[in-house]
């Protein structure tokens, strides 16, 4: 996810695991192994979700131009 910049989505796919299974395991479960990569997990995170809005309206747009 961090060498990627993947989505939660993205994430769930790439591992045939439902997307709240990954966000449990990298919000909850991560930092008692690795506190580090927990960090740079986060950072992706937050980038996605501040993002989110732009993507959002980019699928809409692409859906109602019908391309």
């Amino acid at each position: 996810m961090v060498e990627n910049r993947a989505t939660v989505r993205a994430a769930a796919q790439r591992f045939g695991i439902s997307k709240s299974t990954v966000h449990k395991d990298l919000a909850e479960r991560l930092p008692v192994y690795d506190r580090g990569l927990y960090r740079q997990v986060k950072a992706v995170l937050e980038e996605n979700k501040a993002q989110r809005h732009i993507r959002g309206g980019m699928a809409t747009r692409k859906k109602y131009k019908g391309a």
